[in-house]
């Protein structure tokens, strides 16, 4: 893909996709729980989940197994996982407000992008369901296998934006995951607690924490003001 341009020197926001701008809570936690059934393990609440949950993901399963899943059980569990997700996906929408915040940022001159660590060939059809794909310079998915950092990805993607300065982007998601990978690229971060994460596991970064995408767009602005 070639270059794509933002407005020089402007404010940009980097958004996250599963959790923050769309709310797959429901397909995340009935996909975790269904390839938890793969191996006898007991099925979680989302607050358990919640708790519970970090990346990369086979420390996930560690936490919940005592031990790193083997190749063959990771294997197993991924697969499962990404097929049950795809089924309840269709039940899942926007996160409230989302595309109206899109909007708004977009007419203020500003711009932003998206990047996620689902899969690319799968995010960016149905990111355009929603009649939002336009708002954004580019949008990224993951290329590689499933289960890594997000910090290497948030590299190529800001060198893939011409005219974005990292010190003038935030980035937006919902997973320490995300602050981790801005901090990286020298970017700001504001986590959203609407997600993956638990509020006490996102505050641990020492970003800004909010409960809304609105809080978030307007804490993002105070940021690169």
């Amino acid at each position: 893909m070639g270059k794509h341009t933002g407005n020089h020197g402007g404010a940009h926001i980097v958004w996250d996709w599963n959790g923050t701008l769309f709310h797959d809570n429901d397909a995340i936690i009935g996909a975790t729980n269904a390839s938890f059934g793969e191996l006898g393990l007991r099925p979680l609440t989302m607050e358990q989940y919640r708790e519970l949950y970090c990346v990369p993901v086979p420390k996930f399963y560690e936490r919940l197994l005592g031990r790193l899943p083997t190749d063959a059980e990771w294997e197993v569990m991924d697969g499962t996982f990404h097929r049950h997700y795809t089924a309840y996906r269709d039940r899942c929408g926007l996160t409230d407000g989302a595309a109206e915040l899109l909007t708004g940022w977009r007419s203020a001159g500003h711009s932003q992008s998206l990047l996620s660590m689902y899969g690319h060939d799968e995010l960016v059809p149905l990111v355009r369901t929603f009649g939002i794909e336009p708002h954004f310079l580019r949008v990224d998915g993951r290329t590689g296998p499933s289960g890594g950092s997000k910090a290497e990805h948030m590299v190529r993607h800001l060198d893939s934006l011409t005219g974005v300065d990292p010190t003038r982007t935030v980035v937006i998601g919902d997973a320490a995951d995300d602050a981790i990978a801005a901090l990286h690229v020298g970017a700001r971060a504001v986590l959203y607690t609407g997600g993956s994460h638990s509020r006490a596991s996102l505050e641990a970064v020492g970003v800004p924490v909010v409960d809304t995408l609105a809080d978030a767009v307007a804490e993002a602005e105070r940021l690169v003001a």
